[in-house]
C-alpha cells in the first residue's frame, strides 16, 4: 500500500464518498475506505477519529473564515452585518467544492448517523460565530441570537445550493436568504 503520497486527506475522502454512495453508511467500514485510497487503517486513523468524520472534515477551516472575516469588520459593524459578510466570504470556499458537496449531501441526507455529526458541527459553528461577535464586545445573549441566525441562513443557503441544477455560486442562495430576513424583519440590517 502506498502511505506518503500527497493527498491523503481528499483521497480518504473521495474513496468514503464512493463506498458510501455505493454501499451505503452503514455497509462502509473503515477498513474499506482505507483499502480503497490505498492506505492503511492507521493511516486513516491518523486524519480521522472514526468514518463519520471523512465527510465533515473541513469544518474547522470553515469556522476559522467565519470567525476570521467577523473579526476584520470595520468598527461599527452590526452583528448581522458582520456574519452576512461572512457569509460572502465562504461563498468560494463551497464553490470550489461543489461536485464533492453535492455527492456528500445525498450521502449525508441517507444517513442518521452523518445527519446528527452534521448538526453537531452546526451547533459549534453557531458557538464559533458567537464567540467572534463577543470577541467584538457584542452582548452575550445577543452574539449567540445573531450567531444561531446567521448558522441558519448558513444552513438555508446550503441547503438551496446543493438542490440547484443550474449549479448557482453559493452567494447568491446566501444573499437570498438574507433577503429574506430583512423582508421578514424589516429593521434588520
Amino acid at each position: 500500500m502506498v502511505r506518503w503520497e500527497p493527498g491523503t486527506l481528499e483521497r480518504l475522502q473521495l474513496a468514503a464518498l464512493e463506498l458510501f454512495e455505493e454501499r451505503g453508511y452503514d455497509g462502509t467500514t473503515v477498513a474499506d475506505i482505507a483499502a480503497r485510497a490505498g492506505l492503511t487503517e492507521r493511516t486513516f486513523y491518523r486524519h480521522y477519529a472514526d468514518k463519520r468524520e471523512v465527510l465533515v472534515s473541513g469544518s474547522e477551516e470553515l469556522a476559522a473564515l467565519f470567525a476570521a472575516t467577523i473579526a476584520a469588520q470595520p468598527d461599527g459593524t452590526t452583528p448581522l452585518a458582520a456574519v452576512a459578510a461572512a457569509l460572502d466570504a465562504v461563498g468560494p470556499f463551497f464553490d470550489s467544492r461543489r461536485p464533492f458537496s453535492v455527492r456528500r449531501q445525498g450521502v449525508i441526507a441517507a444517513s442518521r448517523d452523518l445527519q446528527e455529526r452534521e448538526l453537531a458541527k452546526l451547533n459549534a459553528l453557531t458557538g464559533t460565530l458567537a464567540e467572534a461577535l463577543g470577541q467584538r464586545g457584542v452582548g452575550e445573549s445577543t452574539a449567540r441570537l445573531v450567531a444561531t441566525v446567521g448558522v441558519s441562513l448558513f444552513h438555508i443557503a446550503f441547503s438551496q445550493w446543493v438542490s440547484d441544477p443550474a449549479g448557482r455560486p453559493f452567494n447568491s442562495f446566501a444573499q437570498a436568504a438574507l433577503d429574506d430576513l430583512r423582508e421578514q424583519v424589516p429593521s434588520t440590517s
